[in-house]
């Protein structure tokens, strides 16, 4: 599938303006100003457009998604009646359809320029039918897609009975990530206690962790706390990532000024799925009314890698989205507050770069620089911020050297009274 491709004139994310990026045998040969290509290779015009690095999430539920209204709607719209809802659901799924809407959002992803997702999979089923319906999905979209699944006890490692013999059974089959949720186990001592269970599984088997972990408003939920600590004990550094973290938006400032430096110290990454946080998040306040999402500013000055997950599209959880990691980081912006231009950049870091780091796509050729693999997405923008603020039209992805998708430009013919006929471009959506 690798091939030649010459981008001509773009701007990249650091800045830089005019610069040409070509690709020979599917990764990146040069970047620079007037570059020249072998004959015959392919030309994109990018007229000063941003050129990105493709979109990451780094946290995704693929075996739920598009199962919106199914075997109804959450009414209610909260975390627990959905949970209640997937419980229903599981026992009449189906391999053929989990495959079938995996591919179909898969299509919307590689559409938006979206080549890389990390999905849990739920492991409390025994038949393990998600597991082996995600499992035939990463290997069908393996050509345009970076697909990472994360074992998940959706019911508690330590509360369904099965869950570890599953845990290591969806492992043996191929599954890529240790995942967990120790504050839905009975709990605090055996949310802890789960935690080193899965990090030691982890160490023995030399892969990744990635733990739900304190998604709650509980300020007291210490579960962050365990897993830095396990991380550190056991040697994991820059393996494992907390995903959620809502409870860190309810701890007192002297805790947090205590945690984030173990963090730190640990090498956590850190996921907030800001779409899904502010949704489901906050249901027992009246006002006050807490905001939902973790404490994103905070941790990247602690200097902990922050990404931003989608989490839910279409499903028991979530009955809006569309793949759209641009969406994401709008979202996070103004939940975080994060509004200087340094920090609106961060958000866009949030669904790219830091993403990648969190899948550890960075030791695999991802990025725009010589030598990583030729994919990227070519934006109706003209610098990070402005993408965010238009979630910007995706005029061609690229993959391995190959234009994959590509959309018209966004464009407004206006027939204004007392004006002159013109074309409006770069329109918001």
């Amino acid at each position: 599938m690798n091939a030649n491709l010459l981008i001509q004139n773009a701007t990249l994310p650091d800045g830089r303006m005019r610069h040409d990026v070509l690709a020979l045998e599917g990764r990146i040969a040069a970047i620079g100003m007037n570059l020249t290509a072998p004959e015959g290779t392919p030309t994109i015009a990018a007229n000063g457009q941003l050129l990105s690095p493709p979109f990451v999430d780094a946290h995704f539920h693929m075996d739920a998604t598009l199962s919106y209204g199914l075997p109804r709607v959450n009414q209610s719209g909260t975390l627990l009646e959905g949970i209640a809802l997937w419980g229903e659901l599981k026992p009449h799924l189906t391999q053929q359809a989990l495959v079938e809407r995996a591919l179909t959002y898969c299509d919307w992803a590689v559409a938006k320029g979206l080549l890389a997702i990390r999905t849990h999979v739920d492991i409390c089923d025994d038949r393990l039918l998600a597991v082996e319906a995600l499992l035939e999905v990463k290997r069908q979209v393996a050509p345009y897609l970076d697909m990472q699944l994360v074992a998940f006890p959706q019911d508690g490692l330590l509360r369904s009975p099965t869950a570890l013999a599953n845990m290591k059974r969806a492992l043996d089959m191929g599954v890529d990530v240790i995942g967990g949720i120790p504050h839905f186990e009975r709990s605090m001592a055996e949310g802890a206690d789960s935690v080193r269970i899965l990090c030691e599984l982890a160490a023995e088997r030399g892969l990744r962790v990635d733990m739900h972990c304190d998604e709650s408003d509980d300020p007291m939920s210490r579960h962050v706390e365990a897993l830095a600590l396990q991380t550190h004990r056991l040697g994991l550094h820059g393996r494992v990532t907390g995903s959620h973290l809502t409870s860190m938006h309810s701890m007192d400032n002297y805790y947090v000024s205590k945690l984030l430096p173990l963090m730190a110290e640990a090498q956590l990454h850190a996921v907030a799925n800001p779409l899904i946080n502010i949704t489901l998040q906050g249901r027992h306040d009246t006002y006050p009314k807490r905001r939902g999402m973790t404490r994103v500013p905070e941790l990247l000055a602690a200097g902990v890698n922050v990404a931003f997950g989608h989490d839910c599209v279409m499903d028991p959880w979530y009955s809006l989205g569309s793949g759209d990691m641009l969406e994401v980081a709008h979202m996070g912006l103004h939940v975080a507050q994060m509004t200087s231009q340094a920090q609106m950049r961060q958000c866009f870091d949030a669904v790219t770069v830091n993403a990648a780091k969190v899948m550890g796509l960075d030791l695999d050729g991802y990025g725009l620089t010589v030598g990583c693999n030729a994919d990227f997405v070519l934006l109706q923008a003209h610098d990070a911020v402005e993408a965010i603020r238009l979630r910007a039209n995706r005029l061609c992805v690229v993959r391995r050297g190959r234009v994959i998708a590509q959309t018209a430009p966004l464009l407004a013919q206006l027939s204004l009274p007392g004006r002159p006929a013109q074309t409006a471009w770069n329109l918001p959506r």
